[in-house]
């Protein structure tokens, strides 16, 4: 039996049978506490929890999962044992409180006995220690020999957390023969390799609480897992997961484009392995949205597609491979999985990106390791500078250099390596932009002596612009700068931030020998702009020819918010006077900040009218024109300079609608080209200046969005149209008040019930009492309550409320002949509280609960005393 034909075989005898089928889940799992979907339950976790009601009482599906990173970190396992996969696929039916054992077991049995056809002979059991009814139900209903149900312990015992459902579970277990291992049943920890588990039944029926108490659940329920690979290794009698039919033609054509034949060598055959296998992992993440990163999700992927181009490499193969592997998995599991046969295009551009970028660093990574290796004593480890420098360096993650060393009999120094991981996150955090970094302030001043000033030509021209580099310098912290004779990048200035991109160097053939990424750009001196870089590969050099590309995606986003900064300038002027001059501003590609003076906050109708006139603008859609004059002639234009740009005797001026003012910025080329822009703050930063924040564009639009979705979610938990959302909210309120109101009342009538018991306490008319677990206001309730009992002149009452601190209460009568107030206020002192002033009443609070009877007796002798 084949793959494909196990999926709808398995389906079709429990849908048979009354199971409704449901098709596999996203690898990213809507339950934040995992990375992956790592089980055939896990979609199903709300209906076993009750949180959801569930489509159907009964469900089968075939769930495709990951396990890989967290607690299932053993990837380097992959390839090199017989049944460990990152990806595979858990065939499972599901009772949600329908059926139970009686139908769970004897279904089990039926299928793998009858529908796969497996002999009974070589089929044995286990059931939890206590669980007798299964045990039972296997031995007299299915007819299992007594001698083959074994019971175990924890290994038959399946909970979702420390709390929640759980319960029992029963296994079925396949005896692979006696040249795997002695006899003795899966109970025999000595024959782990003879037999191999295919099927679990998992039988929800307890509900445990936070004090460990366990409760029969109302509705018990049924989880089903079985391995679809292991159970194709029995069907087809293969000793292997690499070997059953789809992982097979996945290693054939592994073997096709690396050239290496299966069975030539062990270490090859190992390579083939990994890449069949990871081929598969990498194709199905991506297909749901994982992609390769330095974060979570996105680093386990990247962790594995890494690995696997590494194998590639070892073999010497120079080809980009991984998309060929992944026009594999399409076409072999395409056709029951339909959404990897829809995403291929995006699956393939991502790998091939990936494997491109990371064999770009490899060569000089490996060669780095091996020579490190070659100089290390036996059983030495790699320090953890060198890990660093290629995980830094040339992208290798430290478990790939733990695997090549482990490959050698060596491990990695983890300590050393996360001691260097510290200090880069410290220089980072403490690097800084400044004028002149100082180690290279030669260089720089060599640069301006000579002439060598940067042309910015970025405002046409935005990618493969042609340039030279002058000079590449380092920086105190080790951070590369590329200095170009003309560059399209704009360095950071007037407010607007510094563009990103990347310099490439090509040879002749047009092979890309050396790149970096440009993280930032900054003025190093005026007229020399500094590429602030991370080297992805190879190197650069004074002289050398590149080709320079700004990310254009970031620059229109920057563009949209710098021009929308200058509007906002020319409405607030209107609306608040002239006296609203800017005092700073922050053009980012997703917001923009813009400072200015004004002596009080902005009314919710003032912010209303400056967003108007920005919008109506933006809707007449007028050329935004961006000129260079001299300086007489823009300030004849009636040009506003921008707070703390600098400008000579030419400058350039924006005409932006009704706005005009000095600026060296890039902008839109129409006001339409801005979008929609919304004001999402308005504050004060100092004496006399406010500051707005503000977004433009697809930001806004996502805002929009987000506020949508909130709103609809409001309206649904209210119950109510979203058009009615206040509405709601007002009688909830309304509601919220009057039970706060009878609340009120009944704790009145409760401290009045217990004044009368206190009261009984009075000696000579007064009470002096510990009362704990009250909150401030009730115990103030109830110490006016005891006042007002008859025969009681005086009442202090001192007590820990449960949120904490401590409290003192006092209420006397016109004709107690002592104040409230005179009665707490040296009381206080003992809680280290503060307060007790009054008459009639009085009360403090502190910090003391441990001085509460000091304070009594103090309040007392202040009462012995009047």
């Amino acid at each position: 039996m084949q793959a494909n034909e196990l999926r709808k075989v398995f389906t079709d005898f429990f849908v048979e049978r009354g199971h409704q089928p449901i098709p596999s889940a996203s690898l990213i799992p809507h339950d934040q506490t995992l990375l992956f979907t790592n089980s055939g339950m896990v979609p199903f976790k709300p209906y076993f929890q009750g949180d959801e009601k569930p489509p159907s009482l009964r469900a089968v599906s075939i769930q495709k999962c990951v396990r890989a990173g967290g607690k299932h970190n053993d990837l380097d396992e992959v390839g090199r044992t017989s049944r460990h996969l990152t990806f595979f696929e858990m065939m499972g039916n599901f009772s949600f409180g329908d059926y139970f054992k009686k139908t769970a077991i004897p279904s089990a049995w039926e299928f793998v006995t009858e529908a796969l056809g497996l002999d009974p002979e070589r089929l044995w059991v286990t059931v939890h220690l206590s669980d007798d009814e299964a045990a039972e139900i296997w031995r007299t209903t299915v007819g299992v020999p007594a001698d083959r149900i074994q019971r175990l312990d924890e290994d038959n015992w399946w909970r979702m957390a420390d709390t929640g459902p759980n319960g029992p579970s029963s296994e079925i277990f396949w005896d692979k023969g006696p040249e795997y291992g002695p006899d003795g049943g899966p109970a025999n920890p000595e024959a782990d390799e003879r037999y191999m588990e295919i099927w679990n039944l998992v039988f929800m029926q307890f509900e445990t609480d936070a004090e460990g108490n366990s409760k029969p659940l109302p509705k018990p329920s049924i989880d089903t897992g079985a391995g679809l690979e292991r159970i194709l290794m029995v069907l087809q009698g293969k000793e292997s997961v690499f070997e059953i039919d789809e992982m097979a033609r996945l290693i054939h054509v592994a073997s096709e484009v690396t050239g290496y034949a299966l069975g030539a060598d062990p270490a090859s055959d190992l390579a083939l392995r990994v890449l069949a296998e990871h081929a598969r992992t990498t194709t199905f993440l991506v297909s749901d949205g994982v992609f390769p990163s330095n974060e979570d999700r996105g680093y386990v992927l990247r962790r594995i597609m890494r690995r696997a181009t590494r194998f590639a490499y070892l073999l010497g193969v120079s080809d980009i491979i991984t998309p060929s592997l992944v026009d594999a998995v399409v076409h072999i599991m395409g056709p029951d999985y339909p959404e990897i046969v829809q995403n291929h295009d995006l699956i393939r551009t991502v790998v091939e990106r990936e494997e491109t970028q990371f064999r770009r660093r490899l060569a000089n990574g490996l060669k780095m390791l091996d020579e490190e290796l070659a100089r290390l004593e036996p059983g030495a480890s790699v320090p953890g500078t060198v890990a660093f420098t290629l995980h830094d360096t040339y992208g290798f993650p430290k478990e790939v250099t733990a695997e090549v060393a482990a490959e050698r009999g060596h491990g990695i120094d983890i300590d050393g390596f996360e001691t260097e991981m510290t200090k880069q996150r410290e220089r980072a955090k403490a690097s800084k932009k400044g004028a002149v970094i100082a180690a290279d302030a030669d260089v720089v001043s060599q640069l301006v002596e000579d002439g060598n000033l940067t042309i910015f030509v970025g405002r046409d021209h935005f990618t493969n612009v042609q340039a030279e580099v002058l000079a590449v310098t380092g920086g105190d912290d080790g951070a590369p700068s590329i200095f170009l004779n003309q560059s399209p990048f704009y360095a950071e200035a007037g407010g607007q931030s510094g563009d990103t991109g990347v310099i490439q160097k090509v040879d002749a053939a047009g092979v890309v020998v050396a790149e970096a990424r440009v993280t930032d750009t900054i003025y190093a001196v005026p007229e020399v702009a500094r590429h602030l870089v991370e080297m992805t590969t190879g190197e650069f050099a004074p002289g050398d020819s590149v080709i320079v590309s700004i990310d254009v995606d970031r620059r229109n986003r920057i563009r949209r918010h710098h021009t929308a900064t200058h509007l906002i300038h020319w409405a607030l002027r209107e609306v608040l006077g002239e006296g609203a001059k800017q005092q700073g501003s922050l053009v980012a590609p997703d917001r923009l900040r813009f400072d200015f003076s004004h002596f009080e906050a902005l009314s919710p109708a003032q912010i209303i009218t400056i967003e108007d006139m920005v919008n109506a603008e933006i809707l007449n859609n007028s050329p935004a024109t961006h000129a260079e004059v001299s300086r007489a002639e823009a300030e004849a234009m009636g040009a506003i300079a921008f707070f703390g740009d600098k400008y000579g005797e030419r400058v350039r001026v924006l005409r932006a609608g009704p706005s005009i003012e000095f600026c060296g910025g890039t902008h839109v080329r129409a006001l339409g080209d801005i979008g929609p822009v919304k004001i999402v703050s308005e504050s004060s930063i100092g004496s006399n200046i406010r500051r707005i924040e503000a977004i433009a564009g697809d930001e806004t639009i996502k805002l929009i969005r987000s506020e949508q979705a909130t709103l609809a979610e409001a309206a649904e938990a209210l119950n109510v149209p979203v058009g009615s959302v206040v509405e709601g909210i007002q009688k909830r309120v309304a509601e919220s008040k009057a039970q706060q109101d009878e609340i009120a009342a009944l704790r009145r009538k409760l401290a009045v019930g217990r004044a009368a018991e206190l009261a009984s306490q009075a000696v000579d008319g007064a009470i002096f009492a510990r009362v704990d677990g009250l909150a401030r206001n009730d115990l103030k309730d109830l110490a006016m309550a005891v006042r007002d009992q008859p025969e009681v002149n005086v009442v202090v009452l001192a007590g820990a409320p449960e949120s904490g601190g401590a409290a003192l209460a006092a209420a006397v009568t016109p004709d107690a002949g002592v104040e409230a107030g005179a009665m707490v206020g040296p009381a206080a002192k003992e809680i280290q509280g503060g307060g007790g002033k009054g008459t009639d009443f009085a009360m403090a609070g502190g910090k003391n609960a441990e001085g509460l009877d000091s304070a009594l007796a103090v309040a007392k002798g202040v009462f012995d005393a009047r």
